[in-house]
């Protein structure tokens, strides 16, 4: 597979994970371009934290839309949190 391929997949599972996300914490949409970002950066979180608890969900695209949705929700109560503390 080569980088532009894998960089779609990743666009791909990283929108995904941000509209379900989004769906799951009220209040939680950005949009298009932010429903990536978040699930982006939820399967960056998710891919630490669940390494770090020794959990794998398996592989495939199934797999990680899975981890990126985990992350995601967790980015997604995390700011849902500080917006309501400021």
């Amino acid at each position: 597979m080569g980088a532009i391929e894998a960089l779609v997949i990743f666009l791909v599972v990283g929108a995904i994970a941000g509209w379900l996300a989004g769906l799951i914490v009220k209040g939680g949409g950005f949009g298009l371009l932010g429903d990536i970002v978040v699930g982006v950066l939820g399967a960056i979180i998710a891919g630490y934290l669940l390494s770090a608890v020794g959990v794998t969900l398996g592989g495939g695209l199934m797999g990680a839309i899975l981890a990126a949705l985990i992350g995601a929700i967790i980015l997604l109560v995390i700011i849902k949190l500080v917006r309501r503390a400021t």
